[in-house]
């Protein structure tokens, strides 16, 4: 059977973070044989300074070059430095607008943002993260500034889902082999106060935590997850079209909780589309 080849893509502000992210993007490529593309995209009222028609498009042409420069040199450099292929593309424009038609058009797998605080993925400020994890339904890799995800014996595990069965993902499977660590699975349930228990599953030993779902549990679990020493946190997005009663807990905002408790990175899983 032939292993599909993921399509993986950076979008990127090009700042002094891009290398962890792309060594934690390697990383991730690794496991999924993927390939790795960059994309840049620049407001146009940050290259357009002059009113008239003929100076906007000159420094729109320039602003473009520039721009187009700066990545082609940065690719070459990483490129070289990780001794592995790095395509990139750029634009300038609307930002929502240019992301939404990348995605549309390149239909990525992973789409990776870079992590760090306060904000997260400056670009669009508050709003870049729902407007993703609206229009992409594919696993989203946020890797973060300081801790790199590197596959080796230290590798830990942890996986985040409000499912009864927490059944794991193709995503999952194939992470778990690259670890010699116990599984470490966090679920969340209406009626249960924080515990643990332990079983083998796929292999290898999966540690369980149970908590009660309220307006506290983010904040809980992710004290769990640093106590823990996780290194790598996989949350399930669970179904697509889910109705009010059968709200995920990894909403946007439940997502973004936990991004600000954590200092590692975080892959969420696929949507399944359910009719």
């Amino acid at each position: 059977m032939k292993t599909k080849k993921y399509k993986i893509v950076i979008f990127t502000e090009l700042k002094d973070s891009l290398e962890n992210t792309l060594k934690s993007t390697l990383s991730l490529a690794k496991v999924f044989k993927g390939e790795i593309a960059l994309f840049h995209v620049k407001k146009a009222t940050d290259v357009v300074k002059k009113e008239s028609q003929l100076s906007a498009m000159r420094n729109l042409n320039a602003g473009y070059m520039e721009m187009e420069k700066q990545i082609n040199a940065i690719v070459n450099t990483y490129s070289k430095k990780f001794g592995v292929p790095l395509s990139y593309s750029c634009a300038i424009g609307n930002v929502k607008h240019e992301i939404e038609h990348y995605i549309d058009n390149e239909k990525p797998d992973f789409i990776v943002l870079g992590k760090r605080k306060p904000k997260l993925f400056n670009l669009l400020g508050d709003h870049i993260i729902p407007f993703v994890l609206k229009k992409h339904h594919g696993p989203v890799f946020f890797t973060d500034q300081k801790n790199v995800l590197e596959l080796n014996g230290d590798l830990s595990l942890g996986m985040l889902s409000d499912s009864e069965e927490n059944s794991l993902t193709e995503l999952v499977t194939r992470l778990v082999t690259h670890t010699q660590k116990p599984l470490k699975s966090f679920k969340i349930s209406k009626n249960s106060k924080p515990k643990s228990s332990e079983k083998e599953e796929i292999g290898t030993k999966n540690i369980e935590f149970v908590f009660d779902k309220n307006d506290n549990t983010s904040k809980t679990i992710s004290n769990y997850i640093t106590f823990n020493k996780v290194n790598l946190l996989c949350v399930d997005r669970g179904e697509l079209n889910t109705d009010k009663k059968g709200k995920s807990f990894s909403t946007t905002t439940n997502i973004t909780d936990i991004l600000d408790n954590l200092n590692i990175p975080l892959l969420l899983t696929g949507q399944i589309t359910k009719n």
